[in-house]
Parts: structure tokens; sequence; C-alpha cells
């Protein structure tokens, strides 16, 4: 049922903040782990000490992606003795327009009728059908927003026009499957700039390497820590003294890139390094293309650095996928810098014989 509707959100709750000031864990279907409660509680800006109302926010945490939307309450609603609420929504896919625009429609039912059953009956009829009717304004449709548009909704030419050539590291990094943590004071920055981030390998479509909103607290991290690689967004600066989170830091308030030393080797930039950086910026300074055609000329580049590693790789002993001929790499003689990418490269591509 779930899969034809197309619906892949597997929790919904409420959280309320009372006259009081108290926070409340009201309402969810179905139960939750207290580890996931405490997690999402620590993740809606309710709890915040600093009083900020964030009107969206996203994340991922071990495979499951939550959205939260925030409203404060108008005197004219039928919740009295409630001042802000958050609906907070839990799922498997990636996909922030989507939840935005259904938990917006839960968030007016909920200023509405001040009950969950309204809000149940529209998750339910989602869940098994994909559609849900508005009581403002036409329908909520889940096949209306497609996850390659979600993959598409940033902006690779705002990275660009930020950083420029520098760019070059952070697709360097991508490809190698680093970890890369981005810094900036405001969430909703940081969520803009760390969802972008995956498109710039674009052949992998992979955005579970993204965690949008990481907190500095020890099962995130070490949640974290499990991944590979990965794209990690955090607010608090405290961040850039951890250097066993990254392997590049991205100070994004300031527009600053640090490699962290441990990385640098596998990141020295050569000629190749420097053909890709003209391309990104070339392209993401034409006025003429949009963001998916930047995209697609980044993509175009990859897969050209893809067929020049084919000629070192080989098929494995076991017949099952290729692997990286290290002789045949070094014999070709190529630029340091190039031979020790492409040798990276087929690491992270777990192309070296074992």
């Amino acid at each position: 049922m779930e899969r034809d509707s197309g619906w892949k959100s597997d929790h919904l709750s409420t959280v309320e903040k009372d006259t009081n000031g108290e926070v409340l864990w009201v309402w969810c279907y179905p139960s939750t782990t207290a580890t996931l409660r405490n997690l999402l509680l620590r993740k809606c800006c309710l709890t915040d000490e600093n009083k900020l109302l964030h009107p969206f926010v996203f994340g991922q945490y071990r495979r499951t992606w939550f959205y939260i939307t925030t409203v404060e309450v108008p005197d004219s609603s039928v919740l009295k003795k409630v001042t802000h609420f958050s609906i907070v929504l839990t799922a498997k896919d990636f996909n922030p327009e989507k939840y935005a625009a259904f938990t917006r429609i839960l968030c007016r039912m909920y200023l509405k009728h001040g009950s969950p059953v309204k809000m149940m009956e529209s998750y339910i009829a989602v869940l098994t059908k994909g559609i849900c009717h508005s009581e403002e304004n036409g329908s909520f449709l889940s096949k209306d927003f497609d996850a390659r548009k979600a993959y598409l909704a940033g902006s690779i030419k705002d990275i660009v026009s930020q950083f420029g050539m520098e760019t070059v590291i952070l697709h360097t990094a991508l490809m190698l499957k680093k970890r890369i943590v981005v810094y900036h004071p405001k969430i909703e920055a940081v969520q803009e700039f760390t969802r972008t981030l995956p498109a710039l390998v674009w052949h992998r479509q992979d955005w579970t390497i993204l965690h949008s909103y990481v907190h500095l607290d020890a099962d995130e991290l070490e949640a974290l820590q499990m991944c590979p690689g990965y794209v990690a967004g955090f607010v608090d600066l405290e961040v850039s003294n951890r250097s066993d989170l990254y392997d590049v830091f991205v100070n994004l308030a300031d527009s600053e890139i640090t490699i962290a030393p441990p990385a640098k080797e596998a990141m020295t930039m050569g000629k190749l390094h420097k053909e890709i950086g003209q391309l990104i910026v070339q392209s993401a300074e034409d006025p003429e293309k949009s963001d998916s055609q930047v995209i697609q000329d980044i993509s175009l580049k990859t897969k050209e650095i893809f067929t020049n590693l084919a000629p070192f790789s080989e098929v494995s002993g076991d017949g099952e996928k290729r692997v990286l001929n290290y002789e045949a790499l070094k014999q070709r003689r190529l630029p340091p810098a190039t031979e020790n990418f492409l040798y990276h490269l087929a690491a992270a591509e777990q192309m070296l014989k074992i």
C-alpha cells in the first residue's frame, strides 16, 4: 500500500510549547524510541534557549530523515495555553519540499481544530492513497514531488559564486568520499548549502551522505562516524575544534575552506583539478545556464575522469568487478597529483585489490 502511494513517511508527532515555556511531546503515531524522541526534541527549535523560530528544518539520523515545521499560535486559534507547536515527520526518503508542503497543511489543520484527529486522517489518506485534500485550497499529491526535483533544488551557482575555484576542493572531497563538515550559525544557510553538495557528484545520485543538521551530541556523532564519507552541517562553531570529524571544514560564515592535515596527501591538487575547477567556474558563471545544466557539465567532466581510469582497471580474479592495476597506472607516468588522485578515486570506488 505504502509503495503505491509513493509515500515513505513512517512517523508523525506533535510537540507543543505552553504559556509556561514548557515543551511537551503531546502526541505521536505510531510510537517511537526514546532515543529518536530525544533527538527530535533537540532538533525542534522549541527547546532552544535562544528563542529563535525556525519554520522548517530537516536532517538525517541513522538512515531516517526528519522534517520539522514549527509555527507560532495566533490568539484566534482554538489552541489555548499553547504558544508554539511543531509537526514532526520521519521518513525513508530525502524530499524537503514534499514534507514541508505536507506539514504546513497539517499545521493549518491543528491550528483550526486543536486536535490530532484531522491530521491523522490526512496522514493515513496520503499513506494509503498518496493524496489528501487541504481544507483551504486544492489537494496535496505525493507524486507531485519527484525525488530528482529534490536533488536539483539547491543552487550550485550560489556555491561557485561564494567559493570560485575552491569549489574544486569540495568536488574532489566528494569524489574521494571524504568527510565534509559545514558550519554556519544559521541553520537555514547550513541546510541550503549542504543539500546542494551531493549534486557535485551527480553520477552517484546519493543523498544518504547528507546529514544537514547535526548536534555535537554523543549518539549523533557516533552515528555520523559510522559513515565512510559524508556532508554534515553544524550551527555550533565548537565543531571546528573537532578535527576527528572532518577531512574538509567549510566555514560558510567566513567563506573559508580548510583541508585537515591528514587528508592533504589524498587531496593534493594538480593540473587535472585546475581543469575541473575552471570548468566548474566557467559553467556556473554562464548566465545562460541553469543550475541543472551546470550539474550536467560537471557530471560529464566526472565521467571523463572515470574514462581516464578505465585503462588502468581490469576484471578481478573472481570476475565480479573491476579493480585497479596499479602497475599500469604507474607506467603511464602521469603528473604525480593526477596519479595520486586516480589512485585515491579507485580506493573510494572500492577498486583496490584486497
